[in-house]
């Protein structure tokens, strides 16, 4: 009976470490800059990221903005509130997080570019829209200039649908 009883808990602890393909250890983790430069080869993979939290979703919390570690870079990505988060609050703004989810991509036609620089231009005209406006379009013209470089007929934004987040701070 004693010897039934040590299997089974030995079976029972197997089953509990390394075989679960959801562990820990089964996903990769990025800094936010080198998750963003490998992003195309880890697409609907399970990862985890490192971030500052910019921004949080005020009416719903589903989604936050995290930006990079490095000062002198400014990259940023959406996070996207999964079942396992239920929502990130206004006071994690400033907080340093893991999150671990899936990383997932949203292509912007070159037609829908198009569109929003047409919108930006009218208000552009508009006072106090001057330095928004500028900026906007700035971004429309690294869009371009990414597609081109790519040869695509659309931008890429990366984002991720995440599972659980830990606050680091």
């Amino acid at each position: 009976m004693k010897q039934i009883f040590l299997i089974a808990l030995a079976l029972a602890l197997f089953s509990c470490t390394g075989s679960n393909p959801k562990s820990a250890s089964s996903f990769k983790h990025f800094e936010l800059e080198e998750l963003l430069a490998v992003a195309e080869h880890n697409l609907n993979d399970t990862v985890a990221v490192i971030g500052y939290v910019t921004h949080t979703c005020k009416h719903s919390g589903k989604r936050c903005f995290i930006e990079s570690e490095s000062v002198s870079s400014k990259i940023s990505m959406r996070v996207e509130a999964g079942d396992g988060i239920g929502g990130f609050s206004p006071e994690l703004v400033g907080a340093k997080l893991a999150i671990t989810g899936v990383l997932k991509e949203h292509h912007l036609s070159a037609e829908s570019i198009d569109e929003r620089e047409e919108r930006v231009n009218l208000l552009q005209h508009q006072e106090g829209m001057e330095e928004t406006c500028a900026a906007e379009l700035s971004n429309i013209e690294e869009m371009r200039a990414w597609m081109q470089e790519n040869d695509k007929d659309y931008y890429v934004i990366y984002y991720m649908d995440g599972l659980k987040y830990e606050v680091l701070d």
